[in-house]
């Protein structure tokens, strides 16, 4: 844990320096403007009719059925970085069983040439090759006003063949750094030849980071399962399998709040409105308690940060007392399977401002 909370520390050190520097344009942000400059068409008109013929009731069309299940939101710079998971059935996207004999190849060929599928199959691998476009709306009196921003993803997939799992869904991330407000954002998955279009509206808001003047808030908060650090943040925005990025981090997270009972709870957030001091440090304290129901069972010890980015693991061991013929004492246990609920009571001691959160999990066998 050593390791990541020096990753997490020179993180906090620049992002707090971006938000309190002149604004400037992030990397993701400078290869979008470039390849806007460079072509005059970021969304196809094919993939924007479809788009525009649901924008107003949300209905999504079905030719690539996916679903948009969450999205988190960080600091980046001027813009938020918003971050979005969906989940989409292998057998949907149109993967093919392997074949290594002739009949197969010259089958696989015949559709390469007609360009029908969006994949590619070889002996041993298959490659998903598709498009992604992302449209973000302005959105007023849950009316879409002008488009704020369109993205394209190139979407490009490798898998073992082996393990290929057709009834499986898998979950897929990509983020992009916005201006703070509401949005609702249309979604396009589609095949190189744009034969196959399917869309998904979902629908964000989005804080401005320096408006909390008098109060406490956070970004959501969630579990996190693995940290890398990056040799450097990506340049263009990509579509990930079961992971996303921010700045220099490679961030596995805890979608389903699902532990054992060794695992350890690993939080990640950000806080909003805590003020430095004049030395540009923060003075915040955390009190985390474990509950079950209305009755508590870890109580940890207060948590001081000098920095407002939040990652945090808590052993989900409890203290029982055991007592015997022999007296009392103390033994120190996992907790047992079963719904639990974090509380987080967030203190700015230089402001004084205050909050709580929860966020609940379940230890399974």
């Amino acid at each position: 844990m050593k390791i990541k909370n020096l990753i997490v520390s020179a993180l906090s050190l620049v992002l707090l320096l971006s938000l309190v520097s002149p604004l400037s344009l992030s990397a993701q942000e400078k290869s979008q403007e470039k390849q806007e400059q460079s072509t005059a068409i970021i969304i196809p008109e094919t993939v924007k009719t479809a788009i525009q013929e649901g924008i107003q009731t949300r209905q999504p069309r079905l030719d690539i059925p996916f679903t948009i299940i969450k999205h988190f939101y960080l600091p980046a710079q001027q813009n938020i970085q918003v971050i979005l998971f969906f989940k989409v059935k292998n057998s949907d996207l149109g993967f093919a069983s392997i074949t290594s004999d002739i009949e197969g190849q010259k089958k696989k060929q015949e559709k390469e040439d007609e360009a029908q599928s969006i994949f590619e199959t070889t002996p041993n691998k298959l490659n998903a090759k598709a498009n992604v476009f992302l449209q973000f709306n302005k959105l007023e009196d849950n009316i879409p006003g002008e488009v704020v921003k369109e993205v394209y993803i190139p979407f490009n997939l490798e898998v073992d063949g082996v393990s290929y799992e057709p009834d499986k869904e898998e979950i897929y991330s990509f983020g992009y750094p916005i201006p703070p407000g509401d949005y609702v954002l249309s979604t396009a998955i589609t095949s190189n030849n744009l034969d196959k279009i399917g869309t998904q509206y979902y629908e964000l808001s989005l804080p401005n980071l320096v408006s909390f003047s008098g109060e406490l808030d956070t970004t959501p908060i969630f579990y996190v399962k693995n940290i890398e650090q990056m040799s450097a943040p990506e340049a263009q925005v990509q579509i990930h399998k079961g992971f996303f990025t921010y700045s220099i981090l490679q961030i596995v997270p805890n979608l389903e709040n699902l532990f054992s009972p060794k695992d350890n709870l690993d939080l990640f957030f950000f806080i909003l409105g805590a003020k430095p001091n004049e030395q540009g440090k923060f003075d915040i304290e955390i009190n985390y308690e474990v509950c079950k129901g209305e009755a508590i069972q870890i109580r940890y010890q207060p948590q001081i940060y000098d920095s407002p980015l939040i990652s945090q693991p808590l052993p989900m061991k409890k203290t029982v007392l055991i007592k015997s013929e022999e007296g009392e004492k103390k033994e120190t246990r996992d907790l047992e399977p079963g719904s639990y609920t974090l509380s987080l009571k967030i203190t700015d001691k230089i402001s004084g401002n205050s909050i709580t959160r929860t966020i609940d999990f379940e230890i399974k066998t």
